[in-house]
């Protein structure tokens, strides 16, 4: 298994240690009602549910609400930690632009009486917007990570070190965050429910395009919202022509509705692969996850909703950021190191995207088979290797 290439601190001086003035403490059976404030992607929510669940099971009775993105609250309905979900598209996280004004955001949030608010954020983000925010909403107490001084605008505040000190991967980095508080859990699995319903109208539709659920399954998903991220579509394709000729599989393509080009460009160099993009729901796409024998997919959301069902995922991993791999499930990360990793931007600035173009077709093949002769060993007997609606594989 190819693991991330480390962080290298570019400067010889020591980065003096942030002094911890707002020491853990814990929140006890006075802190019934919270708001997790998680403002990016879907990917990034899925990663920050061991601490929601941490929160949530750490004592009885708790409410937890998610504020979360339009893109990103779309996952809510299937997590079982959350009570309620707000919708907002910050105007400080990377969204199309905010309309309208943000004065009814924090009426509605001092209208939610809340006791707690945590603020979820990547290392690279700043959490003194939202913290401010909870401070004008009225939230007592309001736990983040931060890298600067926020004097009153954070109650409980855990002061910043990555990447200087090294990263973590996002989901120890927010467990980390609630066990400043008293929250914690003995197994950091991400939590995803998927709704019978919606795996049984899987199974419609794909009874509907004349496939056999119980030949064994490939989801291939090409799309990612940066073009950074963005394995050369072609090569998915010739790596599916390929393993559907060796394995015999189906191979089912994904996306949403803006990515039905792909699907289009896809077919011509594989046309036994079935184009799905823009035809299932998201939970829909987690119920089809959970069937595949394995995934293969750009750094994108597919790969922490296969993570969150323990489907096996080959991950084209863009050297953009470190932290956001694939979390207890079997896994191959295929990526070429190169000098500008860890660029943190959506479109590659060198103009050459080594760091996918450099993995050819040939790879993604061999990591497939890698983890397919894996799956076929963990699946039980009794069960068909098509799309499997018990309960995902074990770790």
């Amino acid at each position: 298994m190819k693991d991330l290439p480390a962080i290298t601190v570019s400067n010889r001086t020591a980065h003096p240690r942030v002094p911890d003035v707002h020491p853990a403490t814990h929140w006890g059976s006075e802190v019934k009602r919270i708001l997790c404030v998680r403002l990016d992607n879907l990917g990034d929510i899925l990663m920050t549910t061991p601490a929601l669940h941490a929160l949530r099971g750490t004592t009885p009775g708790r409410h937890l609400t998610l504020l979360a993105s339009t893109a990103g609250s779309a996952i809510a309905p299937l997590l079982p930690d959350v009570d309620e979900v707000i919708r907002y598209d910050a105007p400080w996280v990377k969204h199309p632009p905010c309309l309208g004004s943000d004065t009814p955001i924090w009426e509605m949030l001092a209208a939610g009486r809340f006791d707690a608010a945590v603020i979820f954020t990547v290392y690279s983000q700043n959490p003194l917007p939202a913290a401010m925010l909870c401070h004008l909403a009225g939230i007592p107490r309001r736990l983040a990570h931060c890298r600067e001084n926020p004097y009153a605008l954070l109650t409980h505040w855990a002061p910043e070190t990555e990447p200087e000190c090294g990263t973590r991967h996002e989901v120890l980095r927010q467990l980390a965050l609630v066990e400043r508080v008293g929250a914690h859990v003995d197994d950091a699995r991400m939590h995803l429910v998927v709704p019978a319903a919606d795996a049984a109208t899987v199974e419609v539709k794909l009874a509907a395009r004349g496939i056999d659920i119980d030949v064994p399954l490939l989801v291939v998903h090409p799309g990612a919202t940066a073009p950074s991220r963005r394995y050369p579509v072609e090569r998915f394709a010739q790596a599916a022509e390929h393993i559907i000729e060796s394995l015999g599989c189906t191979v089912i393509v994904t996306g949403d509705e803006s990515e039905r080009p792909l699907g289009d460009q896809f077919q011509r160099t594989c046309p036994r692969a079935h184009n799905f993009i823009g035809l299932l729901s998201l939970a829909e796409l987690c119920a089809l996850i959970k069937g595949a024998q394995v995934l293969v997919s750009n750094n994108s959301g597919p790969v922490h909703i296969a993570s969150a069902l323990c489907t096996p995922v080959v991950d084209l991993y863009a050297l953009t950021n470190p932290q956001h791999g694939p979390w207890q499930t079997p896994h191959r990360l295929l990526f070429e190191d190169v000098e500008c990793r860890w660029c943190y931007r959506s479109v590659c600035t060198e103009g050459h995207h080594r760091c996918l173009t450099g993995v050819s077709f040939e790879a993604v093949v061999d990591a497939v088979h890698a983890l397919w002769s894996q799956s076929q060993r963990r699946r039980p007997a009794a069960q068909p290797a098509g799309l499997v609606l018990s309960p995902p594989h074990p770790l």
